[in-house]
């Protein structure tokens, strides 16, 4: 042979080899499914800095979620370093609408390794008791502020539902089943929000009709169920209903279901079991009666009648919802049209600071727990959200990117090349539930930690003591404008009332060590499993829970 028919041979070898190490390596999806030519992306990731100053886009301008806040978020999941270097390369003055925190002269010390009060999980648990006020029976204090969004099987891949339920579980955090009903996918260990759809998936008759008989079948069967969520409309397509596309309709997905498989699953655009902000209310107090479980609803905002109704309605308090979830029209989806993902519903802000402004004149805002969606996973974000009177957020888009989603955007296609939004068996083998679980979990923990950094900034040890005075908006003309005066908000709007902010302040006293002990352990090394999930068992009836860990002191309340 010559010798460059050896070197051809030699290559021939060594590509061989990788193609091996490829296909049964588990770290990395791309690779895993696209073996040695996946290896083109991560080169091309390594000189993209370079390569964006002269063609393509710079570091903020991609979308929806920018290459810097991605960087972000997959560096948080590998727990690789999250820090940026040579000052922001954004352009403060001019940008209109641009965050800014006001930081306090002596802010809050950071307590150090090693030190008593270290927390080496940043617990960061909600300052109300969801389900509290109306006095259910397995009303619990949310261990995190920060959850998973409602995603359902089917529109993600079983793969990346047990990913994400399993970091849950590690996390301690909840998540959210999506409208698909809660399957066996969702078993993993993780506190579920069973959300509830205008299909009624895992709770319907023949007809298609809510059944209560299924819905109590259903929480039985799933003891991890701590929540109920009606989910009237979401951020991306509101006033549709929802939208698996055939592509994705496998037999398993239409079983569950109850729909004819390989053809568009399209939820009603409305409930049938109820039809106003009356007779919802009725449905909630049915559904809360019957399981001894909170119960709250998820909708975006347009027409704000909905809830200027709903707010009158509890303002005698004998009725109402345990909590209210509103997505912003930024939010993200599987699949929608278009002109209803850009133009139906109003952003996170403005939808979000009308809907408060609502329940906060008719004198309700204690009576329940507000949580925000839509883009929130990032830190300023997420204590705007705070900010504006959030009790909590979730987290869907972020969660999928931190295990291993690229923004390739064809989730509806179901050629999703990580295998987080497709069922195809090739695709979905590069994504590995048991190490992206891990992911998962510490992007969350680092996300609280820097969101708990921001608030200790401001002078304050918990993000829902940051109020609209802690934050001010760059406008167009090199002036900004406080986030009260931006909104309209009163004074004292978007903070918990005297209770709950006693209760918080001590649960995060001493570096919030009695909150933290409400936390699973986090695992020590990438795979492993936490000890437990740090949940108490729940009920043996199969209707709900018993509360977590409450404060058993009635606190002053201290800086």
């Amino acid at each position: 042979m010559r010798w460059w028919e050896w070197v051809l041979v030699a290559m021939a070898v060594v590509l061989a080899a990788v193609a091996v190490y490829d296909v049964t390596q588990k770290q990395r999806a791309i690779p895993r499914v696209f073996p040695v030519v996946g290896h083109l992306r991560f080169l091309l990731e390594a000189i993209g800095p370079e390569l964006r100053q002269y063609i393509v886009t710079d570091n903020d301008h991609e979308r929806p979620f920018s290459r810097d806040q991605r960087r972000w978020i997959y560096a948080s999941a590998k727990r690789e370093n999250t820090y940026f270097g040579f000052g922001t390369d954004n352009d403060l003055e001019h940008t209109p609408g641009y965050l800014i925190v006001k930081q306090s002269t002596f802010p809050l010390r950071e307590p150090r390794v090693g030190e008593p009060s270290y927390d080496d999980r940043n617990a960061l648990p909600c300052a109300k008791v969801l389900g509290g006020p109306r006095g259910r029976t397995h009303a619990f204090r949310m261990r995190s502020v920060v959850n998973i969004s409602s995603m359902s099987y089917g529109s993600l891949s079983s793969a990346a539902v047990e990913a994400l339920n399993a970091g849950a579980r590690i996390d301690g955090c909840l998540q959210g089943s999506g409208e698909g009903s809660v399957t066996k996918y969702h078993d993993r260990g993780g506190d579920l929000v069973w959300q509830i759809g205008t299909g009624y998936f895992g709770c319907r008759d023949h007809a298609g009709n809510f059944s209560l008989p299924r819905f109590l079948d259903t929480i039985g069967t799933h003891d991890k169920i701590r929540a109920v969520e009606i989910k009237l409309s979401q951020g991306a397509k509101p006033g549709l209903g929802g939208v698996l596309p055939g592509e994705k309709v496998t037999k398993e997905i239409a079983a569950i279901r109850g729909v004819q498989a390989g053809v568009d699953c399209i939820s009603p655009s409305t409930h049938s079991a109820f039809h106003d902000a009356d007779s919802l209310l009725d449905f909630v107090e049915l559904l809360a009666s019957e399981t001894g479980l909170p119960v709250g609803i998820k909708s975006a905002v347009g027409d704000d009648t909905f809830f200027r109704e709903l707010a009158h309605l509890m303002a005698d308090g004998t009725r109402g919802v345990d909590w209210l979830t509103i997505d912003g029209g930024e939010g993200g989806t599987g699949a929608a049209p278009l002109a209803f993902s850009d133009h139906v519903a109003l952003p996170f802000k403005i939808g979000f600071a009308r809907v408060y402004g609502i329940f906060a004149d008719a004198g309700v805002t204690d009576r329940l727990v507000f949580i925000g969606g839509g883009r929130l996973g990032l830190p300023q974000r997420a204590l705007l959200a705070f900010a504006l009177g959030a009790d909590g957020i979730n987290v869907g888009r972020e969660a999928m990117l931190s295990i291993g989603c690229i923004q390739a955007q064809r989730c509806h296609t179901g050629r999703c090349p990580t295998g987080v939004t497709t069922n195809s068996p090739w695709r979905m083998r590069g994504l590995d539930p048991e190490l992206k679980s891990v992911r998962v979990a510490h992007y969350l923990e680092q996300l609280r930690k820097e969101i708990l950094e921001l608030s200790r900034a401001c002078g304050q040890p918990h993000p829902a003591l940051v109020g609209p005075e802690h934050l001010e908006v760059i406008d167009e003309n090199f002036g900004s404008r406080g986030l009260a005066h931006v909104f309209g908000y009163q004074p004292g709007w978007g903070m918990p009332g005297p209770d709950a902010t006693a209760a918080i302040r001590l649960l995060m006293a001493d570096g919030g060590r009695l909150a933290a002990a409400a936390l699973p352990p986090m695992p020590g090394a990438a795979g492993t499993e936490a000890a437990g999930n740090g949940a108490p068992a729940r009920a043996s009836s199969g209707t709900g829970r018993t509360d977590d860990p409450e404060p058993t002191a009635d606190p002053e309340p201290t800086a």
